[in-house]
This record gives structure tokens, C-alpha cells and sequence, in this order.
């Protein structure tokens, strides 16, 4: 079976707390991660921290287990692999407490009628 890879905000997601504090922590998230790394799984941590609060985050996360294989950064397999580093980052699924999908976007704005403002 081919690993997956997951990218994961932190703020609001993996740290439950309003930047730039750090947690509470999503103890049910950290756990499920823990997993998905135990079973062969890459984590990416992609947040829009960066110096200082960047730190803070990694520290916080390392003191809950949870050890990431890129941060703010692609996999070094899918730079070699596509022979250049995006700066959107590849990998199977982002977990973030902002994220939609298209169809959840559609629905809101639209009722679900493509063309029609809402």
C-alpha cells in the first residue's frame, strides 16, 4: 500500500488556541496523526507561521509526539520527482479549519445553482 501524504494547518487545527498562542491541543487530531505516521504516512505542516511563532508550533507539536516530514515545504521525493518546488504544496490531503471543498463553495454561495450570485 502507498503511503499518503497530509498536509496539516496549525492554528485552529492541530493547536486550538487564536495565534499567536499555542493550544490548546487537538488531542483527537495528534492522535489520528500519530497513526497515520505509525502505518507508513508523510505529515507536512503547512501554516502561515513563520521565525519565532513558526518555532513555537514545531516545539508544541514535538512535545505532543508529532514529528513532521517537510514543513512550509514539499516533500523532498516531489521536488525531485517533478524536477522543481511549487509553492502549493503536493499531497493527498489538506486539514485545515478553513477548508472547503468546491461543492460545499458552490452550495454556500450559490444555493447550489452554478451562475447564479448569491
Amino acid at each position: 500500500m502507498q503511503s499518503k501524504t497530509f498536509a496539516v494547518d496549525f492554528d485552529g487545527t492541530i493547536s486550538l488556541g487564536k495565534w499567536p498562542e499555542v493550544g490548546p491541543a487537538n488531542e483527537r487530531l495528534i492522535s489520528y496523526l500519530l497513526d497515520r505516521k505509525r502505518y507508513g504516512d508523510k505529515l507536512i505542516l503547512w501554516t502561515c507561521r513563520a521565525g519565532d511563532a513558526l518555532d513555537a508550533a514545531i516545539c508544541f507539536c514535538a512535545q505532543h509526539g508529532l514529528h513532521f516530514d517537510a514543513v512550509n515545504d514539499n516533500l523532498p521525493e516531489v521536488v525531485e520527482r517533478y524536477g522543481s518546488n511549487s509553492r502549493k504544496i503536493t499531497c493527498d490531503y489538506y486539514i485545515d479549519d478553513r477548508s472547503v471543498s468546491a461543492d460545499d463553495v458552490i452550495d454556500e454561495v450559490s444555493g447550489g445553482d452554478i451562475g447564479v450570485a448569491g
